[in-house]
């Protein structure tokens, strides 16, 4: 599994031009699922999301978590995160999870966060072509990996 997490002060999300998801200060999360991802890889990259201090204190260091600054999660499924470029100019997604298994993870991995943290988890929609609209804080990202 594969995650872009990027430290937002406001991100949201469309389909159809219909606004489907919105947060303010937290986290947004791009999801890429592996073909050989499993329930295990999910929820430890999860915790991690929940315990990384990416947030600034009063010193101004990252010593905060989500949970810390009672922030917001934005997750939307990304499954070009699993795009091959290496041979030619069109990537390939050969390793990315099929429609099915992808969904069943990505939507264990909502149902865990919200579990888990007790903060608003909003999402995006798997499967849909989406317009996501994003205002950095910091910036701050980070390319996770399980």
């Amino acid at each position: 599994m594969k995650i872009v997490l990027q430290r937002v002060s406001e991100a949201s999300v469309f389909v159809d031009k219909e606004q489907i998801g919105h947060i303010s200060h937290g986290l947004l999360l791009l999801v890429g699922v592996h073909e050989e991802d499993e329930e295990e890889q999910m929820q430890w990259l999860a915790d991690k999301i929940l315990k990384l201090r990416v947030f600034n204190d009063e010193e101004g260091k990252m010593n905060w978590s989500v949970k810390d600054v009672e922030g917001e999660i934005l997750v939307v499924p990304q499954f070009t995160l699993y795009g091959d470029y290496e041979q030619g100019n069109r990537p390939s997604y050969f390793e990315a999870a099929g429609p099915q298994k992808a969904e069943k993870l990505y939507e264990k991995m909502i149902r865990y966060l919200k579990v888990h943290s007790g903060l608003n988890i909003e999402t995006g929609r798997f499967g849909a072509y989406m317009d996501v609209r994003i205002r950095n804080d910091g910036p701050v990202t980070l390319v996770l990996e399980r």
